[in-house]
């Protein structure tokens, strides 16, 4: 396992986290968009406050240590890698206690087949060495929503649920597939690891829940703010898979040393 500093070098340079690539005005305009509750933006989430945009800024900038001055309007925006290490080991340590408890039950999924799926195939593999039973609720369920037009069905991956469309997996920000796979269990999971609407809608439901998430998905880091979700590690979600096994491992190692 890396290094802290090794690892903070690592997400830098692969720009996982400092200078990313999600643009400042991409930033801005989701957190207009969420100040003014688009359902797309809130991913399956409600909220108590009413955070205004500009709460909604000084989160990020707290959370995930986006620029805080709201006068930046274009350019360039980051993540604070040493907020992503701190959720990281965060992560490492729900996951550890999920796992010390008797038979848990832990329900993966991702909204980034191209990106995050490799983190999560290998949190899987290890919940499940270490005797935790992977959930895999609504498998073949289809539904259309989201102007996508046409009908997406739920479907896994070495036990990581995530979205198909005409036999592709795809990037998906809808809370629907989660809400129905809960509806399905006749009791919550112990822990959900999850990214997007998936994790939004665990959280909203009250099962524990900890994600993945961009600086441009403000709602998983306002839901985290309310209690709703245990941790929120801000990362760029969609770099090359490969990029993320230095950010993989020092997770795995980590839940491994608290167990």
């Amino acid at each position: 396992m890396l290094s802290r500093d090794e690892l903070r070098e690592h997400l830098v340079q692969t720009r996982i986290a400092g200078d990313v690539a999600t643009s400042r005005e991409n930033n801005l305009d989701h957190y207009s968009s969420l100040a003014n509750r688009d359902p797309y933006y809130m991913l399956g989430l409600t909220f108590e406050q009413s955070w205004s945009f500009r709460d909604i800024l000084e989160l990020m900038a707290k959370s995930a240590g986006v620029v805080a001055d709201p006068g930046h309007r274009w350019g360039q925006d980051t993540i604070d890698p040493d907020l992503t290490i701190d959720a990281l080991d965060a992560m490492a340590a729900a996951i550890a206690a999920a796992l010390s408890r008797e038979n848990p039950r832990i329900l993966f999924a991702t909204g980034h087949p191209t990106g995050l799926l490799t983190v999560h195939l290998a949190l899987a593999r290890l919940a499940a060495e270490h005797g935790a039973t992977l959930l895999t609720p609504g498998e073949g369920w289809t539904y259309a929503g989201s102007g996508f037009g046409r009908p997406r069905r739920i479907r896994y991956l070495e036990d990581i649920a995530m979205l198909d469309d005409r036999g592709a997996f795809v990037h998906t920000h809808d809370a629907e597939p989660m809400r129905h796979m809960l509806r399905e269990l006749d009791e919550h999971p112990d822990l959900v690891v999850a990214d997007h609407g998936w994790a939004g809608a665990a959280a909203e439901a009250g099962v524990p829940t900890v994600a993945f998430a961009d600086s441009n998905d403000p709602g998983l880091f306002l839901g985290q703010a309310e209690g709703k979700i245990g941790v929120v590690v801000p990362l760029d979600d969609n770099v090359f898979p490969r990029h993320y096994a230095p950010l993989t491992r020092h997770l795995v190692t980590a839940v491994t040393r608290a167990l």
